[in-house]
């Protein structure tokens, strides 16, 4: 593993997130460290669809923390070393790599122009053959009208017909104090993700997520900490009601040779199920 291409795999730090840039760099973290993150990226002409996102990969401060401490990634100050970057280059480099710039920018401009312009093109030839046939049957119900005056009075009917795309490394990560369970499950063989949308802090996949759905709503407590009865039979109703169990997890008291986070396998965790009457 040490000799993989792949490794360090830099995870820029912009902003106070932590994102991934390069899709190698996402599937390689994805198929060998479980680690999956949540797909931000949009398109800049239709910033609104909020369903199909890409690259850049954002990953969770907890997931950024294990990859650096295993020895997997390292944290890169972006925006520093964009600056340096733009700095080292020669005047000349400088000037060329603006110049690239805004020549992509420029015909990623005329290609949203042109498309534009094509479609007012196609807007219009519909209007024209709408209008084109809407003549063709008055002139064919006109003449056939005339017709049958001219053969018949008074009788005779008339039809018509219609259409239709140098770095500057940082410390590790600072994470909650959720992150010894965190690393504990992903020790396991657990895929884990943001638990939002459950109210959870994670939700624990026993695969990748892509094939297999969640087996644990994930709360994270301290070992002295009190826990709220109605929160845990909430929390075990909620689990049961969509089919997941109620896992609630922390790091015993650490040793006096462990850090203060706790080491994985220094946790205990409790799931919770709730069973009719």
């Amino acid at each position: 593993m040490a000799s993989d291409p792949l490794l360090p795999v830099p995870i820029s730090y912009i902003a106070g997130s932590y994102f991934l840039f390069s899709i190698d760099a996402v599937t390689y973290l994805r198929r060998e460290h479980h680690i999956c993150g949540v797909l931000t990226g949009t398109l800049p002409q239709i910033p609104q669809q909020n369903v199909f996102l890409g690259l850049p990969l954002k990953l969770m401060p907890e997931e950024a923390r294990l990859l650096v401490e295993h020895g997997v990634a390292c944290i890169v100050d972006e925006v520093k070393a964009q600056r340096e970057g733009m700095r080292a280059l020669r005047e000349v480099d400088r000037l060329k790599y603006r110049r690239e710039l805004e020549s992509q920018g420029a015909h990623a401009m005329r290609l949203q122009t042109n498309r534009k312009e094509q479609q007012r093109e196609a807007a219009l030839k519909r209007v024209d053959a709408k209008k084109t046939a809407a003549k063709k049957k008055a002139a064919a119900a006109a003449a056939a009208a005339a017709a049958a005056a001219a053969v018949s009075e008074g009788e005779g009917e008339g039809e018509g017909e219609s259409g239709d795309e140098a770095h500057q490394l940082l410390p590790p990560p600072t994470v909650p104090p959720s992150y010894p369970l965190f690393a504990h499950l992903h020790a396991e063989g657990y895929y884990l993700s943001p638990g939002l949308r459950f109210g959870c802090q994670y939700l624990a996949y026993p695969g990748d997520p892509l094939r297999f759905h969640s087996h644990f709503l994930v709360i994270a407590a301290d070992w002295d900490e009190e826990l709220d009865l109605m929160a845990v039979v909430a929390g075990g109703r909620l689990g049961t009601g969509v089919k997941k169990g109620f896992l609630i997890g922390g790091a015993a008291q650490p040793r006096e040779d462990e850090s203060g986070l706790g080491g994985a396998g220094n946790v205990r965790t409790f799931s919770v199920e709730w069973a009719g009457m």
